[in-house]
């Protein structure tokens, strides 16, 4: 005869069995750039008794350390990346607001932007879905931003980190200009600007003052969290 007391305890941990099983789906979701999946899943799972945070911190973001260190092995190209990070950013758009109101601290505040003139942001939109895989609150700002209102922006939202994106030669001097900006702003001290792009390289990010350089999205949050010590 089967034990009843055995028979209770397997039925009670069914649903957490189930829910394990979910998650670990989010995580393969993720990898696979199935956004539609990921974002179904997270809001399972907020919908039930899951800490919004682990899903972050256990789920996402592995599963983002893991497509970039596939993409950094030629394992895997941008096409791919790009996917992943909008179904990272779909869920992320469902449990950003949960982490808010449970005043849980994110590693910071970043704005992401592409400078003045440019109107390119396939490279900026990496950047951001990434980052906010990564722990961080982002603010992205779009393209063709005016360095005044960055600094702006630096004002109003206590930001941490500044990411500049250019993808045109003809538009990195705007970088320069914006971190000109906010020097003479007096918030320079404040944040720690990084910058990015195709025709970007650590050379320039040094002549014109920038703390960080990084010629990728995953890189780039590895710059981030050193920045904060994360």
């Amino acid at each position: 005869m089967q034990n009843p007391d055995k028979f209770t305890k397997e039925k009670n941990l069914t649903p957490i069995i189930l829910a394990m099983k979910d998650l670990k789906e989010l995580y393969e979701a993720v990898i696979t750039g199935d956004a539609v999946t990921a974002r179904s899943i997270t809001e399972e799972a907020l919908s039930g008794e899951t800490d919004p945070l682990s899903l972050v911190s256990e789920h996402l973001t592995p599963a983002m350390d893991e497509i970039g260190r596939r993409f950094e092995a030629s394992e895997c190209f941008v096409p791919e990346l790009l996917l992943s990070a909008r179904a990272m950013k779909g869920a992320m758009e469902l449990i950003q607001p949960r982490l808010l109101e449970s005043g849980v601290e994110l590693l910071g505040r970043v704005i992401v932007a592409t400078v003045k003139g440019d109107l390119h942001d396939i490279g900026k939109n990496l950047v951001a879905a990434v980052l906010e895989g990564g722990g961080f609150e982002v603010i992205d700002m779009g393209v063709n931003v005016e360095p005044e209102k960055i600094v702006e922006t630096i004002k109003e939202k206590d930001v941490q980190i500044v990411v500049l994106s250019a993808l045109l030669t003809t538009t990195m001097p705007a970088m320069k200009t914006s971190i000109e900006a906010i020097e003479a702003a007096g918030v320079r001290d404040k944040v720690t600007i990084l910058v990015g792009g195709a025709p970007v390289t650590q050379r320039f990010a040094d002549e014109i003052g920038a703390d960080g350089y990084s010629d990728s999205a995953v890189g780039a949050v590895a710059v981030a969290r050193k920045a904060v010590g994360a």
